[in-house]
């Protein structure tokens, strides 16, 4: 069985400091990039970063876009129950048949702008 102490401290150290200069000697020894091929990544970049903002505007107006139509929608509802309640009230006197095709009307729109 072998003691803790095997290998001692200083193999290992040792071992790390050779591994770490193995490293870097490997990194030191790539080629560096061109300016052509630096330019080309570049370009890559900007191109990512130009749709990438692209498709943020857009999502933005979507968004935008389906408030307004939330609210439109609300607002619809809240006409709705506007008419329903001049209905109701109406309801105790006698309507005349253009009244309630107006009514009848209103609410038919109601409905459609809620969809």
């Amino acid at each position: 069985m072998s003691s803790f102490k095997d290998p001692s401290f200083q193999d290992r150290a040792a071992a790390a400091d050779r591994a770490r200069q193995k490293a870097l000697d490997k990194l030191a020894s790539r080629p560096a990039p061109d300016a052509a091929e630096l330019a080309a990544r570049r370009e890559a970049w900007e191109a990512d970063q130009q749709r990438l903002f692209a498709e943020r505007a857009a999502k933005k107006e979507e968004t935008a876009r389906l408030k307004a139509e939330k609210a439109a929608g609300k607002a619809a509802d809240a006409e709705a129950a506007r008419v329903a309640a001049e209905l109701k009230a109406a309801r105790l006197k006698p309507a005349s048949p253009e009244e309630m095709k107006a009514a009848r009307d209103a609410r038919y729109a109601a409905r459609k702008a809620r969809k």
